[in-house]
């Protein structure tokens, strides 16, 4: 398994690479994206990239679990969770990755 990981950085170069910005316009534009997707999230959207995947947050109910250490039960309190569900086309292209 490679240990590689992508960061803000890495996608603000790949633009600065792609697009032509310089670096400090291709960082800002980078965080203004992930800024928009994050509100989204925040304020209860779903946020869909088309051949990528979609994000979107699940409201957990309250429930009583158990920890599996000394088996007492302890309340698990509601919360809201962030799921991302992949695209067919992302998750054929991270298997053909598997295969090479």
């Amino acid at each position: 398994m490679v240990d590689k990981t992508l960061t803000r950085m890495d996608l603000a170069e790949a633009v600065h690479e792609e697009v032509g910005l310089s670096r400090n316009d291709s960082a800002q534009l980078v965080e203004s994206v992930l800024s928009h997707v994050s509100d989204a999230l925040v304020s209860g959207e779903t946020v869909k990239i088309s051949s990528f995947g979609t994000f979107s947050i699940r409201d957990k109910a309250a429930r009583v679990g158990r920890n599996p250490k000394t088996g007492e039960e302890v309340p698990i309190h509601p919360r809201r969770v962030l799921t991302f569900r992949p695209s067919h086309l992302m998750k054929d292209r991270v298997a053909a990755g598997n295969k090479s």
